[in-house]
C-alpha cells in the first residue's frame, strides 16, 4: 500500500476517524483560546515588554504557552502548572507511603492519584496566577509610556488570578479529553500545538531578516542542515534499542511440551522520551519567570544568570535532565519485577543466574542506557540555546522544542499505526512498523 492510501486509510475507520476529527477540534479550541485576552491588561504595553524578552527564559516560556504568556490572553499560565503538580506527585510517591500504595492499586490507585494532581494543578495556578499579576502590575511604564495593568488593584489581581486558574483548568481538562477520547497523548499534543503555532512567525521574521541583511543566507543553510541533522538523530535514538536475549526452559504441562523458545527483552536508550526536558523545563521557568517581573537587584542577576546560553542555566538543565531521566526510568521499569516474572515463567538470560543476578544484570544495562540517553538528551536541548546566542537569530525551535515535536509526533503516529494494523491496514512505513517509544 502507498503512503497516500495508507493515509486515505485513516478516514475508513469510523472510529479513528471520529478520534483523529475530535483531537482536532479540540487543538483548535485551545488555540482560540491562546487569543483571547485577559481582562485589565493593556496588550500593546505587554508586547513592547516581551520584544526585549527574546533569548531569555520568558521568551521559552511563552514558547510552551504558544504566545498566550505574552498576548496574557487566558491561557497565560500554559500547562505547566498540571506538569509541575504531576512531578511533585510523582518525586511523593517515593517518600508517601500512601501515594505508594495508590500507585499499586492500578486503575483505581491511579485515578486518585489524578485527582490529587487535578487539587494540586489549581493550587499551583493560583500562586502562579497571584505572583504574575502583582508582578504585571509593578512594571514601569514602556518607552510608550503606557502601563501594563492601567487600573491595578486588587478587582484586578482577582479577576487576573480567576482568569489564569480557570484557563489552565480548562487546558488540562482538555487534554485528559484528547487522551480518552482522541488519538495521542493530550497533555503532550497540547504543548506540540503550542510550539508548532510559533513556527510561522519565526520563519517570516527569519525571512525579513534576511531581506534587510541581517541574517546570511549561508548561516540559515548551515542552520537548515543543522535542523534535519538533529531531527534526524532524535528519531534515530528514539528507536534505538538493546536487546537482551532471554531462553525459556522446556517444561512438562499435562501431556503437552511448553516453552524452549528464545526471544529478547528490549531496553530503549531513551525509556522516558521527552518527558525529561517539559519536567527539568518546567522546574526551570518557574523561579526564573517570576524574577524577571521582580525590580530587585540580586534578583535580576538571578535572572540574568538563568538566560537560556548561559553556563549556570547549561549546568542547573542538564542536571535535572539527567535526575529526571534516572528517576522517572526508574519509575517505568523496574528490574526487580521483571526478573521474577521471568523466573516465575521459567525464563532465563543465558550465562547469567536467575533471581537477583538478573535483576542486577538489567539495571546495570539499564543505568548504562539511561547514561547515554541522559547525555543524548542534553546535548540536543542545549546545542541550539549557543546556536541562538552566538548566531543572533529569532531560532523558536530550540532543542527541547524539537525534541517534543519530534517525539510527540513519533508518538502519535505509532498509536494511529496500531489502529490500523489492528483493523489489517498497513501502516505508514512500507517495511516494519514504527517502533514503538515506550519500553
Amino acid at each position: 500500500m502507498s503512503g497516500a492510501e495508507s493515509f486515505g486509510s485513516l478516514f475508513k475507520i469510523p472510529e479513528l476517524k471520529r478520534r483523529i476529527l475530535f483531537t482536532l477540534g479540540v487543538l483548535i479550541v485551545y488555540r482560540i483560546g491562546a487569543h483571547i485576552p485577559t481582562p485589565g491588561i493593556n496588550g500593546a504595553a505587554l508586547a513592547e515588554l516581551f520584544a526585549q524578552q527574546k533569548g531569555t527564559i520568558m521568551g521559552m516560556f511563552d514558547m510552551f504557552s504558544g504566545g498566550a504568556l505574552s498576548r496574557a490572553t487566558i491561557f497565560a499560565l500554559g500547562i505547566m502548572p498540571y506538569i509541575s503538580a504531576s512531578i511533585i506527585l510523582q518525586l511523593m510517591t517515593v517518600v508517601s507511603p500512601h501515594l505508594a500504595q495508590l500507585k499499586k492499586e492500578g486503575e483505581q490507585g491511579q485515578k486518585k492519584i489524578t485527582q490529587y494532581t487535578r487539587y494540586g494543578t489549581i493550587l499551583i495556578s493560583l500562586v502562579q496566577g497571584t505572583g504574575m499579576s502583582m508582578a504585571l502590575e509593578a512594571q514601569p511604564a514602556g518607552a510608550s509610556g503606557a502601563l501594563i495593568v492601567p487600573d491595578p488593584g486588587w478587582n484586578f489581581r482577582l479577576m487576573a488570578v480567576l482568569t489564569f486558574t480557570a484557563g489552565t483548568a480548562l487546558i488540562m481538562w482538555l487534554g485528559e479529553q484528547i487522551t480518552e477520547r482522541g488519538i495521542g497523548n493530550g497533555i503532550s499534543l497540547i504543548i506540540f500545538a503550542g510550539i508548532v503555532a510559533g513556527a510561522p512567525s519565526a520563519i517570516f521574521l527569519s525571512l525579513d531578516l534576511m531581506g534587510t541583511g541581517e541574517l546570511s543566507l549561508l548561516v540559515v543553510l548551515f542552520l537548515t542542515v543543522l535542523m534535519a541533522c538533529v531531527v534526524w538523530a532524535i528519531v534515530f535514538t528514539e528507536g534505538g534499542q538493546r536487546r537482551i536475549p532471554i531462553q525459556y526452559a522446556k517444561r512438562m504441562v499435562g501431556r503437552k511440551m511448553y516453552g524452549g523458545q528464545s526471544t529478547h527483552l528490549p531496553l530503549k536508550v531513551n525509556t522516558s522520551g521527552v518527558i525529561p526536558p517539559i519536567f527539568a523545563s518546567s522546574i526551570i521557568m518557574l523561579p526564573a519567570t517570576v524574577a524577571q517581573f521582580i525590580e530587585v537587584d540580586w534578583v535580576q542577576q538571578f535572572a540574568a544568570l538563568m538566560t537560556p546560553g548561559t553556563l549556570v542555566y547549561s549546568l542547573i538543565f542538564v542536571t535535572a535532565i539527567f535526575f529526571f531521566c534516572y528517576f522517572y526510568t526508574s519509575i517505568m521499569f523496574n528490574p526487580t519485577e521483571v526478573a521474577d516474572n521471568m523466573k516465575k515463567n521459567g525464563g532465563f538470560i543465558p550465562g547469567i543466574r536467575p533471581g537477583p543476578k538478573t535483576a542486577d544484570y538489567i539495571d546495570q544495562i539499564l543505568s548504562r542506557l539511561t547514561f547515554y540517553g541522559a547525555i543524548y538528551l542534553s546535548f540536543v536541548c542545549i546545542l541550539p540555546d549557543y546556536l541562538i546566542k552566538y548566531f543572533n537569530i529569532p531560532f523558536y525551535f530550540g532543542g527541547t522544542s524539537l525534541l517534543i515535536v519530534v517525539g510527540v509526533s513519533l508518538d502519535t503516529m505509532q498509536q494511529i499505526e496500531s489502529h490500523l494494523v489492528q483493523r489489517n491496514y498497513d501502516g505508514f512505513l512500507k517495511k516494519g512498523r514504527i517502533r514503538g517509544r515506550r519500553g
